[in-house]
């Protein structure tokens, strides 16, 4: 039975269904994280702790334990292992991208050069150094702009501002995120870039010996104009006229080029500016985050996991080509900080036609933090159907049956009436 390795950060939403996909392949799994498994006692020597803050030392220990148990391939669940599983895969000779293409996806200021030496099209942008004076900066780039960390993800710490002195206040606060973070703070360089109106797609995407073959791309009906950018509703297929689709699959296989990634899963982000033309806004060697690949099925019902863990392998993948239906998510938002008391209207939102799943992340009395300094959605809708605005109709209609309840302080409550609801909607999948 083939063997492979896992990268799953501790704080991933991934693990269960890369576990699933795994079983599915019929291959056999090494978990490996930032911290002690759980199960490590059981699994043994399929379980290994490491510091994914440190990729070549990581490597370097997925590398001991191959020497002791050989592996077929090593993947990535998100942007934490990218490059840990890319110094681990040039170690050992496995199908995986070059260290320094993987850097290039987890440092935005580096991407931009990358993309910049290519031609690609991308918002114009300045690097912003410790110490830099920003609301400058924000007026050569052009206003209004966006102020971003280099290296946080999920729309972490993305800000944008009209005017400079609203610019210099953003990059305090991204400072302030970064130290929640474990970063230096006044040692992190900041990107400040122009903004680009108009609609944002995602493009999912595996590359084959460098060469993109595009799996979906996902509209966001909801317009993302700051000054937070907390992504909610992903339709797929996209409702944009077939020319603008091409660009944007072109513009996503020339930022992977520009990067020099070569195999495995991409996950893109653009805007369509208003002469139609796609500007690459980020793209990231890893599939969509969250449980939002839940939305994409192909061939014979297998996952998106399933498809990258048969690429990594070298199994074929012919015949696996994404089904026709439309399908969709919403990441549920946060409206205010404080503690999830408790999400009532469960059972009417999954009783809404189209809807075909409903995934808490959250459990009750948990602390809970909107964008832009969370990390955490509250869920996930899922709905599937015939066409685009269908879907997006039902995940519409169904986020306005829940009740998200959200206290300031921790307090003893009575359980919530529709507890067994809760329970049904947290096991239930697209």
């Amino acid at each position: 039975m083939p063997r492979v390795l896992l990268v799953l950060p501790s704080g991933t939403y991934k693990a269960p269904d890369f576990m699933a996909a795994a079983r599915a392949v019929g291959v056999e799994v090494v978990v490996a994280s930032d911290r002690r498994q759980a199960l490590a006692g059981t699994l043994g020597d399929r379980a290994l702790t490491l510091r994914l803050h440190d990729p070549e030392d990581a490597a370097e220990r997925i590398v001991r334990h191959a020497e002791r148990a050989p592996l077929n391939a090593i993947v990535a669940a998100d942007d934490a292992g990218v490059l840990t599983a890319a110094h681990a895969c040039a170690r050992l000779g496995l199908r995986g991208n070059p260290p320094a293409a993987a850097a290039r996806t987890r440092d935005k200021a580096a991407m931009r050069v990358a993309l910049g030496a290519a031609g690609v099209a991308q918002p114009a942008y300045a690097v912003a150094e410790p110490g830099a004076d920003v609301a400058a900066l924000a007026a050569e780039v052009g206003l209004p702009c966006v102020v971003k960390p280099l290296a946080l993800s999920a729309s972490r710490g993305v800000i944008g501002a009209n005017d400079p002195a609203a610019a210099a206040r953003a990059a305090e606060r991204v400072r302030a995120i970064l130290g929640e973070a474990g970063c230096d703070p006044a040692a992190e360089c900041l990107l400040v870039e122009r903004y680009v109106p108009g609609p944002e797609v995602a493009v999912e995407g595996l590359l084959r010996a460098g060469r993109l073959e595009p799996l979906a791309v996902f509209d966001k009906p909801d317009p993302l104009e700051g000054p937070f950018f907390e992504e909610t509703l992903f339709v797929t297929p996209s409702r944009l006229p077939p020319a603008v689709l091409d660009g944007v699959e072109r513009a996503t296989a020339a930022a992977a080029a520009a990067l020099e990634l070569r195999e495995g899963p991409v996950h893109a982000e653009l805007r369509i500016s208003g002469d139609g033309r796609a500007f690459v806004l980020e793209l990231a060697a890893r599939t969509i985050g969250g449980l939002c690949a839940r939305t994409l099925r192909f061939g014979l019902g297998a996952s998106l996991e399933e498809l990258v863990l048969r690429h990594a392998l070298g199994l074929p993948l012919e015949g696996l080509r994404r089904e026709p239906a439309a399908a969709g998510v919403m990441m549920l938002p946060i409206p205010r900080a404080g503690v999830l008391e408790q999400v009532r209207g469960t059972e009417r939102a999954l009783a809404v036609p189209g809807i075909a799943g409903l995934e808490l992340s959250i459990n009750r009395g948990r602390p809970v933090r909107p964008l832009p300094e969370g990390d955490r959605y509250l869920g996930f809708l899922f709905a599937r159907g015939e066409r685009p605005d269908d879907i997006e109709h039902a995940l519409r209609a169904a986020y306005v049956e829940l009740e998200v309840r959200i206290v300031d302080q921790r307090a003893t409550t009575s359980p919530a009436t529709d507890d067994a609801a809760l329970a049904a909607a947290s096991g239930a999948t697209a």
